[in-house]
């Protein structure tokens, strides 16, 4: 198997120079928790809803207690996961991830914008879509919402546990001790809430990052490969085949593109080979060269 090296050389990476830089990491933060604690304020706690996680048990000590704010109980809840971190994770993650913790309670604290929803399903829909958009921001950096990402971020990391799993099972016990104090009507609400949330960290964290691996086949390879280099700018990989049928050897070109630059591929494969055989596979992400740096905690 041999590999096309890119025309450009590290060049082509230039817009990936700031990715993950401290500044970088600091604006993901702070924007992501502005938007989290402006759902969190304006939807979440007014119509009681649990919003998952954490701040759901932070939200379900306040309902049962009306003791400080769903924003300090959270830091407070904090407190002993910091420890964990810092401790089983990395000091950068324990930094950033205390940040954005911090962000999210100050501006949940600070700003208070009324979202006046008459129907609760509008309510929950709403809230699921900005915290979820707010959280998957954070969650783009080298940090984390803090909370129960600390424990699923370490989990994963040691033990390849999916940071999904790890939010159903601590979902599932808040979600039964809420049927003691509320209602199943705002139980099932908040449910639609997390599971909507959790669609858009998802979406979020793939956003800009999704990319589709192109198998192509054909007597022009050579030809095709050519132009994706030259007019795409993109680098591509030789894999020997043999024909099940002819039995002849020939080169299967493999390249990773976005999701615009697809369709100029396609023509180009095309303009050269009308018969060729043009497979596209979708990838949640594709990591180093010139593509997504690897996020190391």
């Amino acid at each position: 198997m041999s590999q096309k090296k890119h025309p450009l050389g590290k060049g082509s990476s230039f817009s990936l120079d700031f990715t993950y830089s401290f500044w970088w990491n600091l604006i993901l933060i702070t924007v992501g928790s502005i938007i989290a604690g402006i759902g969190l304020r304006s939807l979440a706690v007014p119509y009681q809803f649990m919003p998952g996680g954490i701040f759901g048990l932070a939200s379900l000590i306040f309902y049962k207690t009306g003791i400080l704010s769903p924003g300090w109980i959270y830091l407070i809840l904090n407190v002993p996961l910091f420890v964990f971190a810092w401790i089983k994770v990395s000091k950068r993650f324990f930094w950033y991830s205390a940040y954005a913790t911090l962000a999210t309670t100050g501006f949940y604290e600070l700003i208070n914008i009324p979202m006046h929803v008459d129907n609760q399903l509008y309510a929950c829909v709403a809230c699921g879509l900005i915290t979820g958009f707010g959280s998957g921001v954070v969650l783009r950096s080298l940090g984390s919402n803090g909370g129960l990402d600390v424990i699923a971020v370490y989990l994963y990391q040691r033990f390849n546990i999916g940071i999904g799993k790890v939010y159903i099972i601590f979902n599932a016990v808040i979600f039964s001790l809420s049927f003691y104090e509320l209602s199943l009507d705002l139980i099932i609400a908040s449910l639609i809430l997390v599971f909507i949330s959790a669609m858009i960290v998802d979406k979020t964290l793939s956003l800009f990052n999704q990319r589709k691996v192109v198998f192509i086949i054909s007597d022009k390879a050579e030809e095709i490969s050519n132009d994706v280099l030259h007019k795409l700018k993109q680098s591509g990989t030789f894999i020997k085949g043999i024909g099940a049928y002819t039995k002849q050897e020939r080169d299967i070109l493999m390249t990773v593109v976005n999701n615009v630059q697809l369709k100029k591929l396609e023509e180009i494969a095309f303009s050269h080979d009308a018969n060729v055989l043009f497979i596209v596979e979708n990838t949640f992400s594709v990591v180093g060269s010139s593509f997504s740096k690897r996020k190391v905690y």
